[in-house]
């Protein structure tokens, strides 16, 4: 698994303190969105060039470690 830390970040000043991708204003949350709708990787980086694809994974990493963190305190 991808560590996410180095891709993911949290600042309060962007994006209302949302998960965004560091260098940029797209958040976990687009992208998951982006997948959900069944948008390849290609397609992703066709379409925002500024990303490349361990950013995504990290993206799906960060996901998988926040899901896997409420099940455990649960």
């Amino acid at each position: 698994m991808i560590d996410y830390q180095n891709y993911i970040t949290i600042n309060p000043q962007l994006r209302f303190g949302k998960p965004t991708i560091i260098g940029t204003r797209i958040t976990v949350f687009d992208v998951l969105y982006w997948f959900s709708n069944g948008m390849p990787i290609e397609l992703i980086i066709e379409d925002f060039p500024e990303l490349n694809e361990n950013q995504i994974k990290a993206c799906l990493s960060y996901a998988a470690d926040r899901e896997y963190k409420i099940q455990v305190a649960s």
